[in-house]
């Protein structure tokens, strides 16, 4: 079993800007500049063969180049429920387009559908029982995040790996967007 999801990496100078906001929060488990990515599709722990048929798939989308800008940042989760911390993405069609596309390869790999609605972020930090007003007001100091436009050529499948720190990421495949 290989847990896998499709996603876009954020250039190291986006995410150095991310980092800097890494403060201020209690307990957080803070991300490191490389786990700092933005999920298209979360596929989870998958079989070799079903990885090998996502894998066909992903390979088979053809999408235009990206340019996207993060703006504002959220939690997941409400009240002493809230287990993460992120910052959003700028509304793009085209990012939408390719979710899409890998939501659709999924299914044709055999994988179950999300019946969740698609919000494109970068996880800054994961939380256990945070105070409420605590992230209030890391949101409210946080808020007007907005980055530089960034260009993204690719996409890529990754593996997760639990460790004592953590989630720890590696790139398996990387697809083109021309």
């Amino acid at each position: 079993m290989i847990r896998l999801f499709a996603a876009l990496h954020v250039p190291d100078d986006i995410g150095e800007g991310l980092l800097r906001r890494q403060h201020g929060l209690e307990g957080a488990a803070w991300r490191p500049l490389e786990a700092l990515h933005i999920t298209l599709k979360f596929a989870g722990e998958l079989r070799e063969d079903v990885a090998d048929d996502f894998d066909a798939e992903l390979a088979t989308i053809s999408g235009e180049a990206l340019t996207l800008e993060l703006a504002g940042v959220g939690h997941f989760g409400e009240g002493e429920d809230i287990h993460a911390v992120w910052a959003g993405v700028e509304e793009n069609a085209a990012l939408r387009r390719l979710a899409k596309a890998c939501e659709s390869a999924a299914r044709r790999a055999g994988l179950p559908a999300d019946t969740r609605v698609y919000r494109p972020h970068v996880t800054l930090a994961y939380l256990k029982r945070p105070v409420p007003d605590d992230v209030a007001r890391w949101i409210q100091a946080n808020n007007l995040l907005r980055s530089p436009p960034f260009r993204v050529t690719s996409f890529g499948l990754y593996s997760s790996h639990q460790t004592s720190e953590g989630s720890r990421y590696r790139l398996e495949r990387e697809y083109p967007l021309i």
